[in-house]
């Protein structure tokens, strides 16, 4: 099988940036890195700087996912991923925060008026 090549440009914009890496030849997206130790707060949004900035070919898109051994520990990105628009030229950053979650073990869950309507029940398709 062919794949086609796309080319992704990326510039550091402070020399503590690392470019992204991938972790094997299968893996899905590249790594991110953080340029300075961050602390997020518990219950609060920051924001996390790589110090990079990219260039994504017209009529593609990147995203920021947060990895499953930072959700592990708590850690979320509070939209849940990070769109990178082609025509995107700034700082690339991760908006991160460190949710409280507390398990309530219960007989039965709270009605909604959904339910258990499951695909497509919502009629957006």
């Amino acid at each position: 099988m062919t794949r086609e090549i796309i080319d992704v440009y990326w510039a550091k914009t402070d020399e503590r940036a690392k470019i992204p890496t991938k972790g094997s030849d299968s893996a899905a997206g590249w790594d991110l890195y953080a340029i300075e130790e961050t602390v997020v707060k518990r219950g609060e949004s920051t924001l996390i700087k790589t110090g990079l900035k990219c260039a994504i070919p017209e009529g593609w898109e990147g995203q920021i996912r947060c990895r499953s051994s930072l959700g592990k520990k708590g850690m979320i990105m509070p939209n849940g991923l990070g769109t990178i628009d082609s025509d995107y030229r700034g700082e690339l950053m991760v908006l991160a925060t460190i949710a409280i979650f507390q398990e309530v073990s219960v007989e039965e869950v709270p009605e909604t008026n959904r339910g258990e309507g499951g695909f497509g029940s919502s009629g957006r398709f």
